[in-house]
């Protein structure tokens, strides 16, 4: 690709992406589908199917970082995607709800916390990785990204146990009353497992274009690796949370929009075991200064939002809640900064 001109390039990014937006729409549908087949939770149904399908760029942008050695622009894809994508919340909760009430105050259950606080320990295994000599390495990974796997795995086990705790009941019924569900229009199963996996094959082969394009706009434009994939191309791969999030929030599934979001993000880090065992180089300890620093603003970003589940404030400031106004300034202040610590 590096021998195309950069319109060409762009263009190839641009259609890339819109492929990603309209895939994003489908593997909504389709999970909330298999979900109600198969009696899962929206908290479990996000957590796995929507969180492993709408990560699929980032798996082909680690892929191609591995087979082109820039590795740079995968890590920061990765903690700089969790940062962004957190901030997709904001826009669900404001122009995507349009509601009186937050979105964090519409959630049916504590799964959401829970899955936020994983989120939070999975990212500091990343900075302990981050910090640990290269030396340090087990059956050709480290043992932080071992440890990352073991605790989103984990993590599922969890959900699954505490997703339907009764404790909760009373919130459910009172969801369900201000729900403006519509259950979608019935489809025979094996045509929704059809449509889910074209839509993730299609997701797949998008991020594979982004990766590739990536690497080349980076270089041209005179950004870093980091840079780039922690702004830019971060903002792209966030794409199909955006959408599948506007589909569940504007069908009532307040549960589902989150986990997508919050459980997708526990599940990209699981890729930096990825990448090392196809690039057989360890991804962690070569973390810089703007990684450990992205690290930190999407712990940050997280925390907010499960204090905001845990209060359940029904207050709002510009149409959205006060948790998402929070989360949206201090990410606008962190990624700032980041261009102050990048050079």
């Amino acid at each position: 690709m590096a021998s195309l001109s950069t319109p060409v390039i762009l263009i190839v990014f641009v259609v890339a992406a819109g492929l990603i937006w309209w895939a994003g729409g489908v593997l909504a549908a389709t999970t909330d589908a298999i979900d109600a087949h198969f009696g899962w939770g929206e908290g479990l149904g996000g957590a796995v199917f929507l969180a492993v399908a709408t990560n699929l760029p980032e798996v082909a942008i680690i892929a191609g970082g591995a087979y082109t050695h820039s590795l740079g622009l995968a890590v920061g894809n990765i903690l700089g995607g969790i940062a962004i994508q957190t901030v997709v919340l904001v826009l669900l909760d404001g122009p995507g709800l349009r509601s009186r009430v937050p979105l964090s105050s519409l959630v049916s259950s504590l799964t959401i916390a829970l899955e936020g606080m994983v989120l939070i320990a999975i990212l500091m295994l990343c900075m302990i990785g981050a910090l640990s000599p290269r030396e340090l390495i087990f059956a050709r990974t480290t043992p932080a990204e071992i440890a990352i796997l073991l605790a989103w795995i984990g993590s599922l086990f969890l959900i699954r146990h505490h997703e339907d705790d009764q404790g909760w009941r009373t919130a459910r019924e009172e969801i369900a009353e201000v729900s403006t569900f519509v259950a979608p229009r019935r489809r025979p199963f094996n045509q929704i497992v059809a449509l889910f996996a074209l839509a993730a094959g299609a997701t797949l082969a998008a991020g594979v274009a982004l990766a590739l394009a990536s690497d080349v706009l980076s270089t041209r434009f005179h950004m870093q690796g980091v840079l780039f994939g922690a702004t830019i191309l971060a903002a792209v791969t966030a794409l199909p949370e955006l959408t599948t999030g506007l589909y569940a929030v504007r069908a009532g599934r307040y549960e589902l929009a989150m986990s997508d979001i919050i459980a997708g993000n526990a599940f990209l880090p699981v890729l930096f075991l990825f990448g090392t065992l196809l690039s057989n180089t360890p991804l962690l300890p070569d973390a810089q200064a703007p990684d450990l620093y992205l690290t930190a603003l999407g712990a940050l970003l997280t925390a907010v939002y499960c204090i905001g589940v845990i209060l359940r404030s029904k207050k709002m400031v510009l149409g959205a809640g006060i948790d998402s106004i929070l989360v949206l300034v201090l990410y606008v202040a962190g990624i700032a900064g980041l261009f102050f610590i990048a050079r």
